[in-house]
This record gives structure tokens, sequence and C-alpha cells, in this order.
């Protein structure tokens, strides 16, 4: 049974040991309580050292819990400079302080780094490269991010004055059970993206914990964006996430009672009709001045506003804005704006109203109307939160409770409907559901699995912080998942594929049944095929030396016996003899292969090809000046012609397998040209989310200036659509590779080592 630690957000200094080490084992709950001291509560006993605590935990969760007292200087720091010194040397050869696995030493040490002002400075000014890459690692785990989350989700909720207490057991200020209504409004403008799932999922988990409602509603108040299709898509997207409502609705349901309480609130003095220019509005907003209109009587704001509902010429010049405030230091309290015109006919409404409620008008009535008793949303929204408590009160109807939550952002990622919509309007990309769109439907295709979202999701709850988060804790999070019951498959790349001869094999092909996954039967069971003619890729042939024994994976060992040529170098053909009675243990190379089929079409392989994909983007986060058209990478998508196992002709479309050595992979399904294509899934090491792509200049200028030069050079973009309208920031690809030419990062001259360390010079192998 986990043990309960609690602590307190304001504690000082913050016991991040005890806090990281309880999410890491995941054998203590970390429960977050006003004015709380420090202790651990764990099989029927209460410790308040954190020394003693982080000890506990470790012993609990099968950690060392060798503490920090082998490393006597540390814990005092009464010189920082050379106690980093001391760790920086410990760390030069290891990869933990205390053996070969994280231990309570590393939390303890880690931790006290990590509470102390003094100290971050000092260790990421560079002179530390061992420590930082240490602390680095262990500050970048999931379970370390959780605990930080949980930090700064409790000090937020003590910003707000909620007195609850606040842990990982997620809760809704003032719910009751049975009674929580939730909902998920999106606009019907486009598919949904991983921001959005994580607003549904949000929703769809506390309706649950309360034993509640999740109402599903489209916010249709804008005709020029909406579309019927849009709804059908969304509701797809969401079940693919496993998401279903209670009930679905629309904003366009109350366009009657929408009306009927802006009228109200003219009639009230609440409201005014105002037909300043929308430039020269904005600009009154910014500068706190009120509209000449302001004070106009509520005849004449009436008389607009009906002019406004028929659309003739008159009507469109208007607008009725909420009479809150002019100067407000808040400014989306000044007088913003509740219904304008619009006169193209609405997908479910068609001719009938030529005026439309806004988002800040309608939600909050709507919420209110259905019963919604929690209106989750992002805390981009908090200033005009004051926006929607002025809206109920000033209707007099019941209220609803707000719980915001920090939007989601990745890097090299775009969450903007109109510049993904760029990306596929220029055929970049093949689709909304292409599996580098971040929409629901191109993650899920790239083999994000809804249980590693959802706890994703979970996990990022209680944090306020407005961060771009790395892609790798989601991935490893799902490698979790997919890893255990992912069945196992062979597959070569065709491109320098190389004949074997394996004397002393089977003189005809033989078929045996082999588990899927070794660790897992369950998973099932496959036919492999042994022979004296195997396939192996060019890399391996490359690697092996003569008379080398390797281990040929699910067979036995071989001894390398010779090796053949062609003038460029290139592995044609291998003989090896094989070698039963070898130990497996002690070679360096376990080699997948493949049966040579031959003159043996029973046996024959299935042709494949291996798909990997790189951001769409090559700057981790676009400013508001920047052009995407300067910033696309130049080549995205890369295709591996590859021979597979017949045992991958009974996978479905959507089955996540893993091709060992290689990674794992989604089943996409028959392409036209009749070969199976499998989308490689990122596993979080930073090999498989690192981008492909060279750095580029942030500076838009500076891009557009080297696209143009590119592009006088007669260059073209492989980015580019059919249309070739733009010209990336591609590098000149000097030989035939699929790499990418990249500056030296530290210039053409000598290369200095800029860290302070006992490590060699090394000199720049490019310098003539």
């Amino acid at each position: 049974m986990a043990g309960v630690l609690k602590l307190s957000a304001t504690l000082s200094p913050f016991p991040y040991a005890a806090a990281a080490i309880a999410t890491y084992t995941g054998k203590a709950e970390l429960h977050f309580e006003d004015g709380a001291s420090l202790s651990l509560d764990l099989n029927g006993s209460t410790i308040s050292s954190e020394e003693e605590i982080v000890q506990a935990i470790a012993k609990e969760g099968g950690l060392s819990d060798d503490s920090a007292k082998s490393l006597p200087t540390v814990t005092a720091f009464s010189d920082i400079i050379a106690a980093l010194d001391s760790l920086d040397d410990h760390l030069a050869f290891r990869s933990y302080l205390v053996g070969h696995d994280i231990s309570a030493a590393d939390w303890i040490v880690w931790g006290t780094l990590k509470g102390n002002g003094k100290i971050v400075g000092p260790l990421k000014n560079n002179k530390h490269v061992h420590l930082l890459r240490w602390y680095t690692h262990l500050e970048s785990l999931e379970s370390t991010q959780l605990a930080i989350a949980g930090l700064a989700g409790a000090k937020s909720n003590k910003a707000r004055s909620n007195k609850t207490a606040a842990s990982f057991a997620l809760g809704l200020e003032g719910a009751e059970m049975g009674k929580v209504i939730t909902r998920f409004p999106p606009e019907p403008s486009g598919y949904l993206h991983i921001g959005h799932a994580k607003a549904a999922m949000l929703n769809q988990y506390f309706a649950q914990m309360y034993q509640g409602k999740l109402l599903i509603r489209f916010d249709d108040t804008n005709p020029t964006k909406e579309r019927t299709e849009f709804e059908e898509t969304i509701l797809e997207d969401l079940a693919l996430l496993d998401i279903r409502g209670d009930a679905v609705s629309h904003t366009s349901d109350y366009f009657d009672q929408l009306y009927e309480l802006a009228v109200k609130m003219i009639k009230e003095g609440k409201a005014y009709a105002d037909d300043t220019e929308q430039a020269e509005m904005r600009k009154q907003r910014w500068d706190g001045i009120a509209s000449r209109h302001r004070d106009d009587s509520i005849e004449d704001n009436l008389a607009h506003f009906a002019e406004m509902k028929t659309g003739s010429a008159e009507g469109v010049r208007w607008c009725i804005r909420a009479k809150m405030s002019v100067d407000d230091p808040n400014k989306a309290l000044r007088d913003p704006v509740i219904y304008r015109c619009n006169l193209l006919p609405h997908h479910r409404t068609g001719d009938k109203w030529k005026i439309y409620p806004t988002y800040d008008f309608a939600c909050p009535i709507v919420d209110s109307l259905e019963g919604v008793t929690h209106a989750l949303r992002t805390n981009e929204y908090r200033d005009r939160n004051p926006q929607y408590f002025w809206m109920i009160e000033a209707l007099g109807i019941r209220p609803v409770r707000i719980w915001d939550f920090s939007r989601l952002n990745f890097i090299y990622t775009l969450l903007s409907k109109r510049k993904l919509h760029w990306f596929v309007d220029q055929g970049i990309v093949h689709g909304w559901d292409d599996p580098r769109f971040p929409t629901v439907r191109g993650i899920r295709r790239r083999g994000l699995t809804v249980e590693a979202l959802r706890q994703f999701m979970l996990a990022q709850g209680p944090s306020q912080a407005i961060v771009s988060l790395e892609w790798d804790s989601l991935w490893t999070l799902n490698k979790k998942i997919i890893d255990p019951i992912a069945p196992r498959f062979w597959a070569i790349s065709k491109d320098g594929m190389v004949k074997v001869t394996v004397n002393g094999g089977p003189s005809e092909p033989e078929v045996k049944t082999l588990p899927k996954h070794k660790k897992n039967p369950e998973v099932g069971e496959k036919k492999t095929v042994f022979s004296s003619n195997i396939l192996v890729e060019q890399e391996d042939a490359l690697s092996f030396d003569d008379n080398e024994e390797i281990t040929l994976m699910d067979w036995g060992n071989a001894i390398v016996r010779s090796t053949t040529k062609d003038a460029a170098g290139v592995i044609t053909h291998i003989t090896m003899d094989l070698h039963l009675a070898g130990d497996f243990r002690k070679t360096k190379k376990k080699i997948t292969w493949l049966a040579d089929p031959g003159a043996h079409p029973a046996h024959a392989l299935v042709d494949a090809t291996l798909l990997d994909y790189d951001y769409l983007i090559t700057k981790k986060k676009l400013e508001d000046e920047d052009d995407v058209k300067d910033f696309v990478t130049p080549q995205s998508e890369f295709r591996d012609a590859a021979l597979a196992d017949a045992n991958v002709l009974a996978l479905r479309k959507g089955d996540i397998i893993q091709f060992e050595r290689k990674g794992y992979y989604i089943y996409d399904g028959v392409s036209e040209k009749g070969q199976r294509e499998f989308i490689r899934i990122p596993d979080g090491r930073a090999a498989s989310i690192a981008s492909k792509a060279a750095p580029v200049a942030s500076a838009p200028g500076k891009a557009a200036k080297e696209a143009k030069e590119i592009a006088d050079k007669g260059g073209r973009s492989s980015g580019a659509g059919a249309g070739g309208e733009f010209v990336s920031k591609a590098l000149e690809i000097p030989v035939d590779t699929k790499m990418y030419k990249v500056d030296p990062i530290y210039g053409t001259g000598k290369l200095e080592t800029p860290a302070d360390t006992k490590m060699y010079k090394v000199t720049n192998v490019y310098e003539s």
C-alpha cells in the first residue's frame, strides 16, 4: 500500500528529494496542505526527517538506500564551487553517484542542489559538464516533472486562496458527488488537436470522478468558419480518444434565449450599440477612452439592435457592447463586444439570423442554462474570467464555477488551425491525419495510445505553468504502455541487403514456432523460417570482423569466415559457420536476419515501407512576427524500403508492433503500390525525437534572405507542394545522403572546448 507524503508548498528549503523519490518510485502519494510540516506516513509509522524519508521510500521501492553520507563534502556546501568541483570529478566516469542505478544518494544530492538558489546559477554556467548532465537527467524524468508540476499547482491554488488540499488526486472546488456537470465546447471549424485532447480528457475525468455528466457542446456562433462536416469529424476524434458525452448540444440551440437576454441587458442599461470602426474601437479600449455612443438612450440602442437583426446595410455597421468599464486595468473588462452581424447562412439555422453572439457572451449563459457546474478552460482565459462572472451576475442567472489549467504547448509544434491549414493547402502533408500533425488523428496514426495521452494529461492537470513541453515524456510514457504487449517481428532494409551462406544450417528450410514476445507469452506465437541462406543488413555486415563470433537472434552463434565486396566496398556476400555451442552472452553483436526465400516461394518475405518523420518546422517556437514559410523543414518524411517476415500479413491497420533492433511501429495499411506501410513510433529517446533538420536563424528577415538566395541559384525546397510557391531554408546536400549538411557549431576555426574541464581538446576534423 502506498504511503502518504504530507508537505506544504511554502516549506523552505522545499524537500525536493522527498517529493521526487516519492513520484519516482510510486511508493508515496504527495499531499500538499497549507502549513503542513514534512512527514511520511508509511507502513503504520511516521517519519519527519527528509533524509530518513528518502531512505525509507528507497527501501520500499527497491532502490539502494545509500545516503549522501558517502559524499560528506556535498551536504554542507560551505564552499559552493569546491563542492561542485568535487561532484563533477566524481561523476566524470559515472552515471550515478552510487552504483549503476539511481539511488537515495542521487535524490538527496539532487534535491539539495535544486533547493539552493545560490547553487543553480554556478551549476548551469557550463563549468561542470558532468554534474550538469547528471542533474539535468534526473530533473527531466517524467516522475520529477510530475513532482514539480504538483508544487506549481499547489502554489497556484494557494494564490487563488483555495484552502483545500491539492494533491495529484485532482479535485474540483465545491463539487458534490452525482451533481457535477462539465462540458467540452469545441468550435466546429477544424480538427481536434492535442491541446483540445487535454481539455476533453480533463472534462471527462472530472465527470467520471464525481459520477456526473459530460456535455459535448458545439460553439457554433461564427458561420464564416463553421461546417457540419467538422462536427462529425470532432465526434469521431473524440471517439478515437474513448470520449463520449452524455449529451450533444449546440450554442445555436439557444440563439432565441441569447437574443432575449441581450435585449434585457440593453433595457437595463448594461449594454449599448456602437458603430465605431474596429481599429478605432481597439485603440479606444487600449487607451481607456469611452465610445461616443456609450451613453446613448436605451431606445436608440434597441433600435440599432433591431436594425442589426435585419442584416440591413445600416445594421451591419453596428455591434452591441457590454457596459462594463472604460478604463479597468483588466482590458478584457473594457466594454467587450457581445453581438455582431454576419450575413452568411448558418450551417444549422440557415438564414434565420443575421446577428450572432460572441463566445464571451454566449459561453457563460449557455453554461448556466445547461446546468454546467464547473467550466474547465485554459488559463489563457484567466483575464476573461471576471468577464464571465460579470455576464452571469448582470443577467441574474445560475452561477458556474471555473477551474482553469495550463495550455498545452510542445516544441516544434504548431497548434494554429490557420497555419496547419497552410501545410495542407501547400501539399506538404498528406491531410489532417498526417502523422506529422498534432491533430488527434495525426498523433493516433503516429502510434500514440489513448492511455498514454490520458496519463500525460492528468499528470499535467495541476500545473499552471505555460511552457513549451518536450515530446520525450509523452513518448516515453507511451513506450511503457506498448512495450509489454507489442509483438516482435523482423525487417531488413533492402538498401545494400547482404546474402549470407550459413554452413551447418538446415539442408531445407525449416519452420519453428516461437513466441511473439519473449517476456509475455500471452501475446501469441509466430512462425520463423530457418535456412542455410539468410539475409542481413549492410550496416550489420560492415561491422563484422573476420572470424568474429556473432549471435543470430532466436537461432544461435555463428562465426564469420569470409566476406565478398564489390569495387565500391559494398559487401555482397558473407559465409558463416554455425556454432550453436557458442555462448550468446559473450558476443557483442546480436543480429536480426531473415531467411532468403530464393527458390522457396512458400517462404516468401513481405515488401514493406518503413516511414519516419521529422518536425514540420525548424524552430522550437514560432513568434508572432515569424512567417511559417521561412521555417519549413526541408524534408520531414523518410521512406525506407524493406523486407519483413511473413508474420506481418496477419496484422490489421492500427496494430502496434516492434521490429526488433529498429523500433516500435504502427501498421498503416497497404499502399497503392501494394506495399505494407509501417510508421515508426518515437520511444522518447533523444535520437527518436530530435529534429533532424539543421538549426535556423530566428530572425525572419534573415530567413527570407537565405531563401531568396537559394531561389536565385535555382534551388527548390523539397518541402514545397506541387506548385512550389515557397522556398524553404534547405541546405545544400553535397553527397548522396539522407542527412543534412550542418555548419560546424563552433565555426570553422579551431574547436575550443567552452567548458572548464579536464577533458582533452578536440581538433576540428573539417579544418584544412
